[in-house]
């Protein structure tokens, strides 16, 4: 499998775990030093992400990526975007559909593949 490839089925999982609200799967893709800005501009490290995605009242039906493009920088470090299609419910509310652009850093490390240093979703529309 390509670089490419490889950082492609990460984000894909990463999309998944999201989904499934599976905590676990979502740590092992997320870098411990994770930086992520949401689409309203607040920065989350790992821990706040996970809360806020796994927790509480957002629950993720679905993400799936479209338009994706890998900027390969070394065999550890590659740059994804994309467009996100979220589909997401607040709470017992309607769920909503939203598209934002999307760039994730991924470093690839010994004993752990590759995981999410950092990530920007927005703006929604």
């Amino acid at each position: 499998m390509s670089t490419h490839d490889e950082v492609v089925a990460a984000a894909t999982a990463r999309a998944a775990a999201l989904a499934a609200r599976d905590r676990g799967a979502l740590e092992a893709l997320l870098h411990p030093r994770l930086r992520w800005t949401t689409y309203d501009g607040r920065v989350l490290d790992r821990a706040a992400y996970l809360a806020g995605n796994t927790a509480g009242e957002l629950t993720w039906l679905s993400q799936t990526l479209e338009d994706v493009d890998v900027a390969v920088a070394t065999d550890a470090v590659a740059v994804l975007t994309a467009v996100a299609v979220d589909v997401v419910r607040r709470g017992s509310g309607p769920a909503e559909t939203f598209r934002l652009r999307l760039t994730q850093t991924w470093l690839r490390e010994p004993g752990h593949g590759w995981r999410c240093l950092a990530g920007h979703a927005g703006p929604r529309s």
